[in-house]
């Protein structure tokens, strides 16, 4: 997987429970996997259409730093879907842990929201990753 975005939870980032909110958790996935795909489609303009199952496994503090990965699962005529997870980043011992992993689903848009095809140079490096 790639490194994609490195964050800091702090307390503005809890919840109620004293725990990141998964709200802002979500956001940053959004935000890492869409620069991801932005950057493979070579466009600024992707959206998200879609977040498949999100699954929460760990608890984030205040004070913990979360690194998020990416990886390229499929690319259609107009959208890509990557793989993300957020991983707790420990700094002593340099482990990673797997707090929160999902699929999105990103569309390629014109300037009028109108999706649009992939470019064939990106179809061609992931044709391996193409949907048939």
């Amino acid at each position: 997987m790639e490194f994609l975005m490195q964050k800091i939870c702090m307390v503005k980032d809890l919840g109620v429970h004293g725990n990141l909110f998964g709200g802002n958790m979500l956001s940053w996935l959004d935000e890492a996997a869409g620069t991801m795909a932005a950057d493979i489609c070579r466009t600024p303009n992707m959206v998200t259409l879609k977040i498949s199952e999100v699954i929460f496994r760990k608890a984030v503090k205040s004070g913990f730093l979360l690194k998020i990965y990416g990886d390229v699962e499929s690319i259609g005529n107009t959208s890509i879907t990557l793989h993300v997870d957020a991983r707790k980043y420990n700094v002593i011992s340099q482990e990673e842990t797997v707090v929160c992993s999902t699929k999105m689903t990103f569309v390629r848009i014109d300037e009028s929201g109108e999706a649009v095809p992939i470019p064939q140079m990106v179809k061609e490096k992931y044709h391996d990753k193409l949907r048939k």
